[in-house]
C-alpha cells in the first residue's frame, strides 16, 4: 500500500480504514487509506511533521521539530482541516496522550513534557551531567495501562515512565540499534523499529525479553516509524526513505 517515494516518521491509526502519515519529504500530513494506499487528504505544513497521535476520536496532533509547535487537527471523515497550534519549549518529536494531556519528546533539556491541549505544561522531564538518562528520546507510545514507553535512538535503550515521568524501568538489548518508531499492542507487548538491525523487536516487559519479530527475511529495511491496528491486529511498517508502507499481521 501507499506506493509513495518519501521520508515517512510516524503514523497513527485513525480507524481501521485510514491511517495518518507523517511525510516529512513534503512536509505533509497525509490521511491515507489502509486498503488501497490512496491519500484521501492532506494538509501542507509550515515545517516537517514528526510525530503524531490521536487527541479523542476527531483530532489528532503533530509535532514540528523545526519551527517547535505542535499543530493540532481536525480529523472530519476523509478530510483534514487545521485546528490550533501550540508554541512549545523546543524541537519537539515525538509526541503522544496521558489521559486528557499530551506528552512530547525534545532533543534537549527538558528531555519530556506533560502538556495540556492549550499548552500549558504540567510535568516536565530533567537530567544532567552524571544523572543524565536520555540522549535524544525520539518516538513515544502509551499503552493500554497509561504507561509511556520513550525510545532514545542514541542511548540504545526503551524507558517505561509514568504519567508523572516518573523512571520505572530502562531496557536495553544488543537488539536494538538505533530504536526509532515505538507502539504498544498491549502493557506486555511493545513493538520497536530497531533502525540498524533491520527488524521490529519485540518487548515484553513483565519478563524483561526482547526478541525479532520481523527482520530481512520479512522485507525489513532500516524500520524507523510503525502503529498497531487492534481491530485487525495489523502491524503497519514504513521504512528510512520508503516507497511503500508494509503491512504484517501481529499474531
Amino acid at each position: 500500500m501507499y506506493t509513495k517515494k518519501c521520508v515517512i516518521d510516524d503514523l497513527a491509526v485513525v480507524s481501521q480504514d485510514t491511517l495518518l502519515v507523517c511525510n516529512e519529504s513534503d512536509r505533509q500530513v497525509e490521511l491515507v487509506s489502509s486498503q488501497t494506499g490512496k491519500v484521501l487528504s492532506q494538509l501542507d505544513l509550515e515545517s516537517w511533521p514528526c510525530g503524531v497521535c490521536l487527541v479523542g476520536r476527531d483530532r489528532a496532533a503533530v509535532t514540528l521539530p523545526g519551527v517547535q509547535k505542535v499543530h493540532l487537527i481536525k480529523i472530519k471523515g476523509n478530510t483534514l482541516a487545521k485546528d490550533k497550534v501550540l508554541k512549545v519549549n523546543g524541537d519537539v518529536y515525538g509526541i503522544t496522550t496521558s489521559g486528557d494531556n499530551l506528552v512530547v519528546t525534545y532533543n534537549k533539556q527538558p528531555w519530556l513534557e506533560v502538556i495540556t491541549t492549550d499548552g500549558k505544561v504540567l510535568h516536565q522531564f530533567h537530567s544532567t551531567g552524571e544523572t543524565q538518562h536520555f540522549k535524544l528520546p525520539i518516538l513515544i507510545t502509551t499503552s493500554p495501562d497509561g504507561t509511556l514507553w520513550v525510545s532514545d535512538c542514541n542511548n540504545n535503550t526503551i524507558t517505561k515512565m509514568d504519567a508523572r515521568l516518573t523512571i520505572l524501568q530502562t531496557f536495553t538489548s544488543p537488539l536494538l540499534q538505533t530504536p526509532l518508531g515505538i507502539t504498544a499492542v498491549t502493557e506486555d507487548e511493545i513493538l520497536v523499529c530497531s533502525f540498524y538491525n533491520r527488524s521490529l523487536v519485540l518487548l515484553q516487559p513483565s519478563t524483561n525479553t526482547m526478541s525479532t519479530l520481523l527482520g530481512k527475511d520479512d522485507r525489513i529495511e532500516k524500520p524507523n516509524s510503525l502503529t498497531y491496528c487492534p481491530q485487525k491486529r495489523e502491524i503497519f511498517v514504513a521504512s528510512d526513505y520508503t516507497d511503500s508502507i508494509k503491512v504484517f499481521q501481529f499474531t
